[in-house]
């Protein structure tokens, strides 16, 4: 375990120098009409290779009228060490992120996976944050599903496993999908199966990864969608990568991005 230790504390270093000001608004003040104070925990894995994504969360939430703060102080969720074992390393990145998310209405997180870990494992630690993944907070807190989207294309959805069993968020992704102007909506067969990455999963069993890719990838092209979404962009990652080494035109996209994009300002991914 040794490697894991090294690699994800020198991971944690570069998040912690490396703050993804480019997202948009960094520190928000809110105006007298913008009352919901939005704290995003944007994950590691977005802020380092998805900016994208942290930028479509901040649009979308301004335009549904929340104020919406980047806290530079954020780290690593600690996930990763606990799942592996690494309580100790774990906790004190736990009160890290109560300390930099403190005062906040909200925190928004495009991650199923870290917001399971913050909401659900948080509490064993001793720490209380008031996390939420972003469908849930779209459709639970805000009380919307019609976002005013617009996206012309053929989409199947993936429902990520801690979203789904851990968080239940159950359908709400797909009724925001569904309120979509122009978006058609494919459903994704065996939708609710794993699809391999299971973060360390994919590296300790990586032949079972592969094997239980390889039927997501059969199931995503089943479908003949144009694009494939998700709430975590590590699934979508994993899922993504092996599309593309099979040579398909199938894009990856993270569901805040199809929400972002109107039609007046269609979204287009800087990457």
């Amino acid at each position: 375990m040794l490697w894991h230790s090294v690699i994800t504390s020198k991971l944690c270093g570069y998040f912690s120098r490396h703050r993804m000001n480019r997202c948009g608004r960094v520190g928000a003040v809110p105006t007298e009409r913008q009352t919901r104070r939005v704290a995003l925990f944007a994950t590691c894995l977005t802020d380092t290779f998805y900016p994208d994504t942290a930028r479509a969360v901040v649009r979308l939430l301004e335009r549904l009228g929340c104020s919406v703060a980047f806290p530079l102080a954020q780290t690593c969720c600690g996930q990763m060490h606990y799942n592996t074992g690494y309580h100790d390393r774990a906790k004190p990145l736990a009160r890290h992120t109560a300390t930099t998310f403190a005062g906040y209405d909200a925190v928004v997180m495009p991650s199923g996976s870290c917001a399971g870990m913050v909401r659900h494992v948080y509490p064993s630690l001793g720490v209380r944050v008031p996390a939420y993944e972003l469908a849930e907070f779209l459709v639970d807190v805000l009380g919307v599903e019609d976002v005013g989207a617009y996206f012309p294309h053929r989409v199947t959805y993936h429902p990520t496993c801690h979203s789904l069993r851990m968080l239940g968020v159950g359908d709400k992704p797909l009724r925001l999908l569904r309120a979509v102007r122009g978006l058609e909506l494919v459903e994704l067969p065996a939708a609710s199966t794993c699809c391999g990455f299971g973060g360390t999963f994919a590296l300790k069993n990586a032949d079972v990864s592969a094997a239980m890719l390889a039927d997501k990838m059969t199931a995503v092209l089943e479908t003949s969608a144009d694009v494939l979404t998700a709430g975590d962009n590590s699934c979508l990652m994993h899922i993504g990568g092996g599309l593309s080494r099979l040579g398909t035109e199938v894009r990856p996209l993270h569901l805040a991005e199809i929400l972002a994009s109107t039609e007046e300002e269609p979204w287009v991914a800087t990457r």
